[in-house]
């Protein structure tokens, strides 16, 4: 079986867990003898291609002003203004007078192109022209499709961001359409606003899907009661954690007190600053615990602001984000994994915790609260129960061995081989 995969991000170049899921799926699909092609908007060339194939949208040649039946859904939310002009971006000296020549001569003939055919350098990123790069992204589908339409038999979409290309690829070469939600706007904003564009890019992409796969229950449930989707179209597949073949010694950590960390964006959906006033609280008991929190995010200034005005400051460390070996680093340094999210669909970052045998304490409101047995779970506003499950876990050795112990066991059976099995049969299923 083959399949044409839609992503953002892909590692070693992430900003969350979306590579990483990514990552894991496709190693688990090639096992269970699915081969992958992997579009990403940007490539930077050191990516593991031993189980996928790469495919760099940057290096993509696209009619961008082409405006047909392929990419209708995406013009509809798209408005330009047009100039007339022989001007093309990205197009070196060399290529510029070119293809200057070539118009003068369609000129002549009174025969001139609508547009020349060109390339759009991504970004890659999360910055302020995403809703552009969305949108380029999706011509760009098109033509991949269009190139590659019978190496492919299923066609899979990663989060909003690639759902309209998915959309495009679908209309151009007429295969199923599988979205993948690994998280929704009701998740990151804590409020569902119809008139919002991403809102509005999700229930286009489900509601074009043939089938939607949710990284858990209460992701479907979402999809569900917000997003008016047929139950029966919706598939829960929860995501896994990958063992290296081998675990790095990382030597002494050259802490003797004991470490509580966050690791995720510092953004109102994780829950940033519930953990702070949750070390607030246990600090006041146990005064030598450290609290770690890595990764940046919109409310970075306002938990610095926070941590200083509660007076721990000289106990709460800021590490910015962390990704590859530091991630790993960091869990191994650690004597508690706090994940106190507002709203989460999955949530990979305590199995990787788990994986170092560091107990966790997730929130109810998480999607891996639904396959963990052997975590600590509180709701995520509820900080004094979260500052008693840090001082029990800080505080009583055997405790913590055993929730470290049985939590390794626990997170070496959610293997991505298994999810991906679950995978193939939705893409059976849509055959």
């Amino acid at each position: 079986m083959r399949v044409l995969m839609f992503g953002w991000e892909f590692p070693p170049h992430i900003a969350g867990g979306l590579g990483t899921a990514c990552y894991g799926l496709t190693r688990g699909l090639a096992r269970n003898d699915v081969k992958v092609t992997f579009v990403v908007p940007r490539a930077y060339g050191d990516e593991d291609q031993r189980f996928t194939n790469i495919v760099n949208a940057s290096d993509v040649e696209t009619d961008f002003c082409r405006r047909d039946e392929y990419t209708k859904e995406v013009w509809e939310n798209l408005s330009y203004i047009t100039i007339d002009s022989n001007m093309v971006p990205y197009a070196t000296p060399e290529e510029y007078f070119e293809r200057r020549e070539e118009w003068l001569k369609q000129r002549e003939t009174g025969v001139i192109q609508d547009s020349w055919q060109q390339r759009y350098t991504f970004s890659g990123k999360y910055g302020a022209n995403l809703m552009e790069e969305v949108q380029r992204y999706a011509m760009v589908a098109a033509e991949v499709a269009k190139a590659e339409a019978g190496n492919f038999d299923v066609i899979h979409a990663h989060d909003w961001l690639t759902y309209y290309a998915g959309i495009a690829a679908k209309n151009v070469s007429g295969k199923p359409l599988v979205v993948h939600i690994h998280a929704t706007d009701f998740d990151r904003s804590g409020a569902i606003n119809p008139d919002s564009p991403v809102y509005q890019i999700e229930k286009a992409g489900m509601s074009a899907a043939d089938k939607v796969i949710a990284v858990s229950n209460l992701t479907r449930n979402i999809c569900i009661e917000k997003y008016d989707i047929d139950a029966d179209k919706i598939v829960t597949v929860h995501n896994a954690v990958r063992f290296a073949s081998n675990t790095p010694d990382y030597g002494e950590r050259g802490v003797k007190q004991k470490i509580v960390t966050f690791l995720g964006r510092i953004t109102f959906q994780k829950g940033p600053d519930y953990f702070v006033e949750a070390a607030a609280k246990v600090l006041k008991r146990l005064p030598d615990v450290h609290f770690v929190m890595a990764g940046n995010g919109d409310m970075f200034n306002h938990v610095i602001r926070r941590v200083a005005k509660l007076g721990i400051a000289d106990r709460f460390h800021f590490t910015g984000f962390l990704k590859g070996d530091d991630v790993q680093k960091m869990f191994a340094m650690s004597d508690v994994y706090v994940m106190p999210s507002v709203s989460e669909p999955f949530g990979i970052s305590p199995l990787e915790a788990m994986r170092e045998g560091v107990p966790v304490i997730i929130s109810k409101q998480s999607g891996v609260a639904e396959v963990l047995d052997y975590a600590v779970k509180v709701d995520y506003w509820d900080v004094d129960a979260m500052a008693d499950a840090i001082y029990a876990l800080v505080q009583y050795p055997a405790m913590a061995e055993m929730f470290g112990l049985k939590g390794y066991d626990e997170v070496t059976r959610l293997k991505w081989n298994n999810a991906a099995a679950k995978i193939k049969a939705v893409y059976e299923s849509v055959l």
